[in-house]
């Protein structure tokens, strides 16, 4: 992987505001970037798996901004918006508008007012509140709620999607003209299963931001990003990020990052789903106790037998074995199936 010397500056420049990129492709997407930096109020639409860092690059761009640096950079996150106080949300209110309206409120816009206003999730935005906010990029005029005047807003738009919107547009859960309105300038984001040149530099950028929970990592082992490059990482670099710092808080000398410190993490995920399993069948257990009239210690006793029987079922195994797997000891197993009049030999009763 050759980069010239302006690449090299240009991945410094985004490191330097949280945004790691090593990867042919993540390059050419900084270079876009960079670009409409530089265009203060060209609309950017940025689409890519939930996680792939959007918001932190559309955040770099706006401190890269010369003209809008220095004003507010405002997010609104369109998949939690309250549908009936959208409108409030997005062009605020005036005092009495409606109930509870007891004071005027700035909405989006013009929080953000001389700076940049991204929209996340803006795949998840009603429909009428679509058309609304075509309007406002349109005539660049916002009406506050209750108000009869419109007031100029000078704002960059940006807007994060994680599902393309053309294909909702297809699927006729998009309008057209507002995709075509903020598809001015198109940032893609690989997922990072795409982008395990990176795999290093991340890392080791989250062991620096996290190094409260333990620091002095300054190497990342070879072995440990192989064995990563088979991960699936549907979270993206949000899961990779979580990973370390689980890995960090685990770790407890040394200055590198390494496969055991990986499983190790791993053991506290499993750990948490595995918890997680166990209070599913605990909400099924209940339904019995509660519906069928069975007590509380019959469902229990019934729950240790069935799982006595389903471990013996497994396969032909010793006494010693199966206290192993039950992760028990030999005594307490042996009193186990003497209660249930089970065998080692057999799940009879």
């Amino acid at each position: 992987m050759i980069w010239d010397q302006a690449d090299g500056e240009l991945r410094r420049t985004f490191a330097e505001r949280g945004f790691i990129a090593c990867s042919d492709a993540m390059m050419a997407v900084l270079r876009q970037a960079s670009k409409a930096a530089q265009l203060s109020d060209i609309t950017v639409l940025l689409e890519g798996e939930t996680g792939t860092g959007k918001q932190v690059l559309a955040r770099a761009i706006h401190q890269l901004d010369q003209k809008r640096h220095s004003r507010p950079f405002v997010t609104v996150h369109c998949s939690t918006i309250n549908e009936t106080l959208a409108e409030s949300e997005f062009f605020g209110h005036e005092r009495g508008a409606f109930s509870g309206a007891v004071s005027p409120r700035k909405g989006l816009f013009q929080a953000a007012q001389g700076g940049t206003a991204l929209l996340d999730d803006v795949n998840d935005l009603p429909l009428p509140l679509q058309a609304k906010l075509l309007d406002v990029l349109q005539r660049r005029v916002v009406r506050a709620v209750g108000s009869d005047r419109e007031t100029a807003i000078d704002v960059r738009i940006m807007a994060a999607s994680n599902r393309p919107l053309a294909e909702l547009v297809r699927q006729n859960t998009f309008r057209a003209d507002l995709y075509y309105r903020l598809n001015v300038v198109h940032l893609s984001l690989p997922p990072l299963r795409e982008r395990f040149a990176e795999l290093c530099p991340l890392i080791l950028e989250f062991a620096r931001r996290h190094h409260e929970v333990y620091p002095g990592i300054t190497r990342v082992d070879g072995e440990l990003t192989a064995h990563l490059a088979s991960q699936r990482f549907e979270g993206n670099v949000r899961e990779l990020e979580h990973c370390v710092q689980r890995m960090l808080f685990a770790k407890t000398e040394g200055t590198s990052l390494g496969v055991e410190d990986w499983m190790s993490q791993c053991q506290d995920s499993r750990n948490e789903t595995s918890r997680e399993m166990v209070r599913d069948a605990a909400h099924t257990l209940w339904r019995v106790v509660s519906r069928e009239g069975l007590s509380c210690a019959d469902v229990l006793r019934l729950t240790e037998r069935y799982l006595l029987e389903i471990a013996m079922s497994s396969g032909p195994q010793t006494r010693r074995d199966l206290a192993q797997r039950l992760r028990t000891s030999e005594r307490t197993l042996y009193h186990k199936l003497r209660s249930h009049a089970l065998t080692s030999r057999s799940a009879s009763a």
